[in-house]
Parts: structure tokens; sequence; C-alpha cells
């Protein structure tokens, strides 16, 4: 009664609610020419997580982290005038675009000179120009060969690669300005490597996240108009209408716009998992509205007047259909659960623009067939199709005669597929959705060859009270700990106050190399003589510590080595640090409570490896959340916890399955593949509401015939609806194989296979339930 109310209320106000639509879709539309996409790293763990609140506290006081757009090139003629000198020239050019800091390279080097009148270290430049002979320059290789502060840090072992190190300004690190930044620089080094043909190589967070947000930026258009042509293209090919084809897209379109403008009025940002939302609410949209047309259809068929045949479609159609959303949005609203700030922005912008788009297509579909003409009797000729027909008989005959054959094909199927399912691993590589034969990924494994990565690792160290840090017994232990993390190849040389101080004692004694070494206590004495003076100009800087001296760090650079590998080694180290900074050396015991440090691993790289094991451990706590809402919503719309079972287990098997082909394909779990089971078991049980509903419909409406006739026609009633939905979620869902990240080329490719066999599974398999409850008499 209550959908019938709907029904009329539609045609009774079509003119109205056309025009108050169309209304809020212009305003809409101007909410969405605000839309701004993300430049910052995905933020994965909860606001409330102490690995967060350490890495947002580490990043107030010294900066971020990963601020470095880094250059590289390997050539053995760097050192020759006419290379160094455009290298120099080309230097000095960088630092003077907008929003560069610093520029750092071995043509920028930096030293320090004992001054003794003025008891102080002064820092020098060792270039101010170019030199002007090769025996000059040969003279500086020297100098800075003797500089073991810069070795393996701007300078390779082998000598051959160099690295350029641009820092970016804080205030464009997250801002849109950030791409043309580094478009600039591209474009200066790409000409210095052009005209002495030296290859040259980008990376560092900055470039990874501008080249990130370009492509994001690229594939948002990219996958709509993909997903708009593919699905289009289907509804042609099924209802041989342009008519049809143009209202279905046209308001499935306007969802698009609603579930954009909801990003920007919620504040949200496009980022790469956002970025998939336009496509999606296509691809989801588009079965809405071929229900709603075979409905229509259907009963123009039985000579119903067009006036009637759209009131009790959309009566029809607009129950089944809402129920199906419902399941759907959970699917996406589930993962607002998470705590998770990425997953929260795509669970509800996904949820809220699956349900608007059913809102729309029953609405604005109803009231635009309503001013048209109706179909000619050859277009309502798709429902007839022979072949479908025949398959879907087929099927009847299977379900009918058959069961125990399916049901031993399942059980066969499933048991495979969970040997596949242990063999998963998870894993995720910060570029790990980067093509390996991609620039940007063979540029992050040229860093990973020379100089051991690019990706930050930091140790943030709290002495408990300001001044500690300069204590001879705290730099002590700094020293231990560096010498602890270099028996792991993994790291690159530290940057630390430790370092700093070596170095300053090396220019303290000379220059010499074997002076690059933390000085005693009676040493560092003396040298603080010339410290008092140089704090400012080089120790008195948030890049080794903090103004009360009471707060240090370690910086370290590690390559993209995968999240297991970090973890491990993260385990690993964090216990050798609290023992290493805690434990008493003379009596092996714990130190006081008012004496001890916080000393804790942080940085980009472990705050990404914390977040993806936080995402997948959540994630499967959200997916079986959704399997029991859904459960719980099926139990209560069909009046029976027997009908769980009978209307679950069909929408599981799949997932099980596609499980097995991920373990035995190799796919990875991670963030992007996980989200697979919980989007596609909400989509999967559509098909279960459509079938059940239609069924129940069945015998309500044809309470002469017996049950296994009930089920025979929903088969045929129903399947052929399902099956033209289930071709255009897989080709939709496929054109995201056109992706350039490898996560959306899996989630696009293992949906589709999951939602094509949810719609056989319950196709075949929830019939063969439903015979075999009719023949126990079971009442459900």
């Amino acid at each position: 009664m209550f959908w019938k109310k709907v029904s009329s209320f539609i045609l009774k106000n079509r003119l109205r609610l056309f025009s108050l639509l169309i209304g809020l879709t212009v305003l809409m539309g101007y909410q969405v020419s605000k839309i701004q996409f993300s430049y910052e790293l995905p933020k994965i763990l909860p606001e409330n997580n102490p690995d967060h609140q350490l890495y947002e506290a580490f990043k107030a006081r010294y900066g971020e982290d990963g601020n470095l757009t880094i250059v590289g090139i390997e050539t053995s003629q760097l050192f020759s005038i006419p290379v160094f000198k455009d290298w120099y020239d080309l230097n000095q050019r960088l630092k003077l675009l907008k929003g560069v800091k610093e520029v750092i390279s071995n043509a920028t080097i930096v030293t320090l000179v004992r001054n003794d009148s003025l008891k102080r270290m002064q820092a020098k430049k060792l270039l101010t120009q170019v030199p002007n002979s090769q025996q000059e320059l040969d003279s500086l290789q020297v100098i800075i060969n003797h500089l073991p502060f810069y070795q393996d840090l701007l300078i390779s072992p082998s000598q051959k690669a160099h690295l350029m190190g641009i820092i970016i300004e804080p205030s464009e690190l997250n801002a849109p300005s950030l791409i043309k930044i580094n478009q600039k620089i591209k474009q200066e080094v790409e000409q210095f490597g052009q005209k002495h043909r030296i290859p040259v190589h980008f990376s560092g967070l900055p470039y990874i996240r501008t080249a990130f947000a370009t492509r994001v930026a690229q594939e948002v258009v990219l996958f709509t108009a993909l997903s708009l042509f593919v699905t289009g293209l289907i509804l042609l090919l099924l209802f041989r209408s342009w008519r049809v084809v143009a209202v279905s897209l046209s308001v499935v379109l306007i969802g698009v716009v609603w579930s954009m403008s909801y990003m920007v009025l919620l504040g949200f940002q496009i980022s790469i998992l956002t970025s998939l939302i336009p496509p999606l609410i296509v691809v989801i949209g588009v079965p809405n509205a071929i229900f709603l047309t075979n409905k229509y259809y259907e009963y123009l068929r039985l000579a119903q007047t067009q006036t009637n045949a759209i009131a009790v479609a959309a009566e029809k159609i607009g129950e089944t259909t809402f129920w199906a959303n419902i399941t759907t949005a959970i699917g996406f609203g589930v993962l607002c659960l998470t705590g998770s700030k990425m997953l929260l922005e795509f669970g509800i912008v996904a949820a809220l623009g699956v349900l608007s788009t059913y809102v729309l297509c029953l609405i604005l579909i109803s009231i635009l067939y309503s001013y048209f003409s109706p179909p000619k009797t050859a277009q309502l000729a798709h429902t007839e199709n022979v072949f479908l027909q025949k398959f879907l008989g087929k099927i009847t005959e299977w379900v009918q005669f058959k069961r125990q054959q399916i049901y031993v094909g399942v059980v066969v199927l499933v048991g495979i597929s969970i040997i596949g399912f242990t063999q998963i691993k998870a894993i995720g590589y910060v570029v790990d959705d980067i093509p390996k034969e991609d620039v940007l990924y063979t540029d992050l494994k040229f860093f990973e060859k020379h100089f051991k990565g690019v990706l930050p690792f930091e140790i943030n160290i709290d002495t408990g009270r300001p001044g500690r840090v300069l204590n001879p017994q705290t730099l002590t232990k700094i020293k231990i700990l560096q010498k602890e993390i270099a028996k792991h190849p993994e790291f690159t040389k530290p940057i630390s106050l430790v370092e700093a101080l070596k170095f300053v004692y090396q220019a303290y004694r000379g220059g010499q190399p074997k002076y690059f070494v933390l000085p005693d206590a009676l040493e560092l004495k003396k040298l603080s003589q010339y410290l008092d003076t140089t704090q400012k100009s080089f120790l008195q800087t948030n890049i080794f510590l903090d103004k009360t001296h009471r707060y240090t760090r370690i910086s370290f650079q590690i390559g993209d080595i995968g999240t297991p590998r970090i973890l491990s080694l993260y385990n690993r180290l964090q216990p050798k640090i609290d023992s290493i900074f805690n434990i008493d050396p003379t009596t092996g015991t714990w130190v006081d409570k008012e004496e001890a440090y916080q000393a804790k691993i942080t940085g980009n790289s472990v705050v990404f490896t914390k977040g993806n094991e936080y995402l997948l451990q959540n994630l499967i706590q959200s997916t079986l959340l959704a399997v029991v809402m859904i459960s719980v919503l099926m139990m209560v719309l069909f009046g029976s916890w027997r009908m769980i079972l009978v209307a679950v287990v069909p929408s599981l098997v799949p997932l099980i399955i596609t499980a097995g082909i991920m373990g035995l394909a190799g796919i990875p779990l991670k963030p992007s593949t996980i989200l697979i089971f919980s989007i596609a078991f909400g989509l999967s049980t559509d098909a279960t509401i459509y079938f059940l509903t239609k069924y129940k419909d069945e015998i309500r409406n044809s309470p002469h015939h017996n049950r296994d006739q009930h089920i025979t026609d929903t088969i045929r009633l129903t399947g052929i609806s399902m099956l033209q939905t289930a071709i255009v979620l897989f080709a939709g869902f496929i054109t995201f194989t056109a992706s350039t990240f490898q996560g959306t080329v899996y989630l696009g490719i293992l949906v589709a296979i999951t939602l094509l066999m949810g719609v056989i599974s319950n196709l075949i398999l929830l019939p063969a339930f439903l015979f075999w409850i009719n023949h126990k008499k079971i009442v459900l």
C-alpha cells in the first residue's frame, strides 16, 4: 500500500517533482564546480591512534618529514667543467622557484671553518661561483670526498650517482600549486639532462603525491566517460531504444552530480579512493533503470495503459530496488566504522550517492516515461529473447532435478577456494598501485639501488627534560642506536645531532676525515665554546632538535620494501631502542621513571605501514559487520530467521571463491583489494532481494500455484533482468582495468567476477535451496 501511494504521488505531482529535482541539480552542479583534489597522502589511522598522534606531534615539532622532491642522475662526467657548470646553474635556478625553500646537492655544499679569534665555527659555502678550470673542479671534488657527512647522502658509494634534494615550502605541500612547482622543477631538470644526454630521475613524497593527484584527476573523467559509454552501449543492445539510453544515463549522470556535490558540502576532497565514486554511481545506478524499464515494458505487454504500467512498475520496482539499494549502501556504509578518515569519506559519499541515485531513478524515469509515447511493439520483444529464455529454462531444469550435483559442485569450488585463501599474503607498498614499467616506479627503484630509498623512517626522542639532548650520555645512546640500525642494510646513513656534531668536530680539528667522530665528554666541552655562538645558524634549528633541547630526532630513509618487512623492522628495533635508552649499562636494570627516555619510531613509512595493518584488521571486521547487518535486514524483510541461510549463503559463496582466486593468482590483500568484499557482498545481495521479493510476490498473487511453480515463474520473470544487470555491472567494473593504478585494476576485475558469480549463484543455488525447502516442507 505504501509503495502504491508513492507511485501515485510521483505521477500526480510529476511537474512539481521534476522542477524541484532539476533545480536541486543545478544547485548541486554549482557545488561540484568548487570541488578540490587532495594532495596529501591518505590519512588512514584514526586521530586517537597513538601512532597517529606521535607522528602529528613529530611534524608539529620538526615540520613535514616528506618535504623533499628528489632528483637523481648517474654519470661519471659530472665533475667536468661543461656539465658541472650547468649543474651549478640548475641548482641556482631551482632555488629561485616560488615554493622552493632550499636546494641541497654537491653544488651547494656547506662546510665549517674554525675561527679561533672569534671562538666560533663559521659556515662557508664551498662554491660561490663555478670553478674556472678543471684543476679547480678536481680540487673541489677532493674536498667533497673528504666530507663524510655528505657521503652516501648526496653521492652514491660508486661515486657515479648524484642526488639533489629540493626542499618544498611547508605551505605548498598540500596545496594545488605543488603540481606546478614539481612541473617547473621537472622541466628545468629535464632540459639539463637532454643537453648533456644524462638520464634524470625524480622521486620523493611531494613528487609521488603530485603524480598520484594528477593521475586521479585524469581518471575521474576517464572512468566516468568509459562507464557511461559501456553501460549506454549495453542499454542500447538490450532495449534497442536511444530514448531508454538517453533517459537512463541522464538520470544516472544527475546522480553522479549529486554524489560529487556531497563531497563539497561535507568538506571532502577527491582522493584516489573517492575518485571511484562517479563511475561506481553510474554502474550501480543503471540497474535501477533496467529493472524499472523492464517492469514497465512487462505491464505494457500485458495490455496495460501507459499510465497504469508506469504506476505499477514504480510500485513494484520501487519497493524491490529500495531494499536492494539499502543493502548496497550498507556495504559502503560499514566502511565509516573503520575509524579511517579515508574510508569514512568514501563510505559516506558512496552510500549517500547510491541512495540518492535510487530516488532520482524512481522519480525522474517514471516522470520522463509518462511524457513520452509508449515504446513500439518491436522494442518490447527483448523480454522474450529466445536464447535467454532457453538458458533460464535450463537453469530451472538444473535446480529442479540436479540439486545434488549443484551442491557437490559448490562444495568443491568452496574447498578449492579455501585452499587458495590460505595462500593470500597481506602486503602493501607506497607505490604498489603503479605498474612496474611506469617511470614513477622505475625512478623509485633507481634511488633504492643507489641511495637505499627515499621514504622517511624517523626516531623521535624525548629526553624527559630541557637541555638533556646535549648531555654526553644522551649523545652516546644515540651513537649506539645508530650503530645498531646500521646492521640493517635497508637504511640509509642517519641525519642526526650526533652526525652534525661529528661534522663540526671534523672542522674543529682541521677538516681531516679521521676526526669525523663523536668527541668524548672532554672534547665536547671544548667544542661547546665554539658552538654557543653558532647554534643559531647550525644546531639551533628544528632539523635536529627543538629550542628547549629536550627533543631530538634521528632521520633515516628506507626503500619501498613492503609493509611486512617494515613492520618486522619496527617490532625488532623498538625493543632495542627501549633497552638502549632505558637500561642502566652498569646494573643491567631499567632506569627510574624520572630518568627514562621516550624514544619511538615514527615517520611516513611507519605510519603508512601501521595504517595498512589497521585497515586490514578493521576492513575484515567491517565486512563481517556488513554480512550481519544485511542478514538481519533479510530476516526482517522476509519474516523468517531461516531466510538468512537461504538468502545469505548464495551471496557469500562468490566472496569465498573470489578470495580463493586472489590467493591462487597471487593478488595481495591490501586496502584497495579488501574493499572488494564489503562492496561486492552489498551488490550481490541485490540479486537475492530481487529474486526473493518476486518469489514472495508470486506466492501472494498466484495462490493456486504450488511452490515449485512459483520458483519456476520467478526464474523466468526475474532472470532476464538479473542477467541484464549482471552484464551491466560486469562490464562497468571491467572498465576499471584501464586504470594506471594496480589496486583499481584489481578492484574492477575482482568485483566484476564476484558480481557475475553472485548473479549465477542467486539464479542457481538460491532456487535450489527453495526447491529443497519446499520438498522438505520447511516453513520459512
